[in-house]
């Protein structure tokens, strides 16, 4: 058991809701950004990539994986690598009661970003390190729905209870004051390495050789186009649909010349300059 007496947060998907990534966090984070000496296969557990499963790889970090994992590890100390911009709450809830519930310790360290359902998740750390130019961000659940006016209305009064639970896990981690945390989280707030020491959010800073940066990978690329189009206020399923096309037409267009060549590939190019137009917003 934790050797930290958190609460179990409890929380469960909505059949009309889904939880999705901060198109801002996706933004601002740097897929690159690992540990320095490599993943030990015996007592690590990487979460390096968003929360929940990717549409567009079939990746993504899942209660699933996770279960797996500490079932290997069995009652030992747990070390978890983090790097992630968030992603579903509701898998995020179910990985944090996972690491809360583990036998051993559980040590945190925040190489990157732990952003929204990552940030929920890093609490349940008995020890949480984050790297000095790491950060936290935290908010009010982030979810698209579809319905009229009443089914919002609804839907507002359905999510309150999942920000009281998230602002209760952080006031019960850090110490930091109820009223405080969920102004923090009302309007969205970034919280850096030394500022997140200081004030309750992690124990210790990494030393700086325990990073590194690696190279990016076109599954990160994607999301971020991802999130530039649905911050210009396209719809997600639009976004992933212009995504899809735009794949599809590479492997189509593939050896006849490359994307230079708008003549011998121009559904790619079309593709492209569509995404080009969306990310304007010049539709």
């Amino acid at each position: 058991m934790s050797l930290k007496k958190l609460p179990e947060l409890k929380a469960a998907a909505q059949s009309r809701v889904q939880s999705f990534v901060s198109p801002s966090a996706l933004a601002r984070w740097n897929p690159s950004v690992q540990a320095a000496a490599g993943d030990s296969p015996d007592a690590t557990i990487s979460i390096l990539d968003v929360i929940g499963e990717d549409w567009w790889t079939g990746e993504g970090v899942t209660s699933k994986r996770i279960a797996g994992a500490l079932r290997a590890i069995g009652e030992r100390d747990v070390t978890v690598n983090m790097n992630s911009p968030g992603g579903d709450m509701f898998e995020g809830v179910a990985i944090y009661n996972q690491l809360r519930e583990h036998k051993g310790k559980v040590t945190i360290n925040i190489l990157g970003l732990a952003a929204s359902a990552a940030s929920v998740i890093a609490m349940a750390g008995d020890e949480i390190r984050i790297g000095r130019p790491s950060f936290y961000m935290i908010h009010n659940c982030w979810m698209l729905a579809a319905g009229n006016r009443h089914d919002f209305a609804s839907l507002s009064e359905q999510m309150a209870p999942f920000d009281a639970a998230m602002a209760d896990v952080y006031q019960a981690r850090t110490g930091v004051e109820l009223k405080q945390i969920q102004t923090l989280m009302d309007k969205e707030t970034w919280i850096g390495g030394s500022a997140a020491v200081a004030d309750g959010w992690a124990d210790a800073l990494l030393d700086d050789s325990y990073t590194k940066e690696g190279d990016g990978t076109k599954a990160a690329s994607v999301r971020r186009i991802e999130a530039a189009l649905r911050s210009s206020g396209m719809p997600r399923s639009e976004a992933q649909k212009l995504l899809s096309d735009f794949k599809s037409s590479l492997s189509d267009s593939a050896g006849n010349g490359g994307l230079s060549d708008s003549a011998a590939n121009p559904v790619a190019a079309a593709s492209l300059q569509n995404l080009i137009t969306a990310m304007k917003g010049k539709k």
